[in-house]
């Protein structure tokens, strides 16, 4: 407990130890001196099986290093660690990605290697500021195309992960409702209406509607669509696999799920989308 009335203190390093079980951190930690000066805090290799609620409250930290615990999951109060610029959580159990973790606007260094995560949100791509993540040896089979939107991003490794020893290509596709089918004629028609004319509820899904990708199409989906596994050029040599949602069938070319031709249209024009962001992609490591 004496550590907590250092209020100069900046960097804590207690990695490899034997911390986890209760009282590994002293009481009142959110709220003492420590807190406001702590900058930077390695706790890995230890045995936390999960965040410690404490650690949450150091608004202060831009480095935090919790790999090689136990750790099963990241609850959503990460967030609230507003000045994080590089997180570390290599070598646990994490099986999920909450959304909540894009919404650090500091971050630049995200490590989540070696877990055994399946996919990734496509709220990262919030993460404008972000400049290496490292997702090597999960069990990704797929990216979101939204990744494609991380402008800085300077470095992603990727190997050790399904989509790299065996790409997967997949179409799947729930026939839209007939409150979809109206809500889509309202907005490809440009069917003129007002806050009033409709119930908040009808207004609020309207402006849901999101355009579908495929430049020949126009035409918009709420949630029924396509998803589809489509595979983008990076670094001129790499391809990824990325998800990409249509809204509907028709949008994509019809070998798109069968075929392994690497110039069919589909792939033309996924290659098209991810021109502009991949040439600021320097560096991806598949193997």
């Amino acid at each position: 407990t004496e550590l907590l009335s250092l209020p100069c203190l900046h960097t804590l390093l207690a990695k490899n130890n034997r911390l986890g079980g209760p009282g590994s951190l002293p009481k009142g930690l959110g709220q003492a001196p420590l807190a406001r000066s702590l900058r930077v805090l390695n706790l890995s290799g230890n045995r936390f099986s999960e965040v410690p609620p404490a650690l949450l409250q150091l608004r202060g930290l831009r480095s935090l290093s919790l790999g090689g615990n136990r750790l099963h999951g990241i609850p959503p109060d990460i967030q609230e660690l507003h000045s994080l610029e590089f997180l570390y959580l290599g070598g646990n159990f994490i099986t999920a990605i909450p959304p909540e973790l894009a919404k650090l606007p500091s971050l630049r260094y995200l490590v989540l290697c070696d877990n055994k995560i399946q996919s990734i949100p496509p709220q990262l791509a919030q993460l404008h500021s972000l400049r290496s993540l490292s997702l090597h040896n999960n069990l990704l089979t797929y990216l979101p195309r939204e990744i494609l939107n991380l402008v800085h991003l300077d470095e992603l490794s990727l190997r050790g992960n399904p989509l790299v020893v065996r790409f997967v290509r997949d179409l799947t596709y729930n026939p839209p409702s007939l409150q979809e089918l109206a809500g889509r004629t309202v907005k490809t028609r440009n069917v003129p209406y007002a806050p009033s004319d409709l119930p908040e509820s009808l207004v609020r899904y309207l402006s849901l509607a999101s355009n579908c990708p495929n430049p020949k199409c126009g035409g918009v989906y709420f949630d029924s669509c396509v998803r589809q596994i489509k595979f983008v050029d990076f670094c001129g040599k790499y391809r990824l696999p990325l998800m990409h949602y249509l809204c509907s069938p028709e949008c994509s070319s019809p070998f798109s799920s069968a075929s392994q031709s690497s110039t069919s249209q589909s792939e033309s024009d996924s290659e098209d989308e991810a021109g502009v962001a991949a040439h600021r992609m320097q560096k991806v490591l598949l193997g």
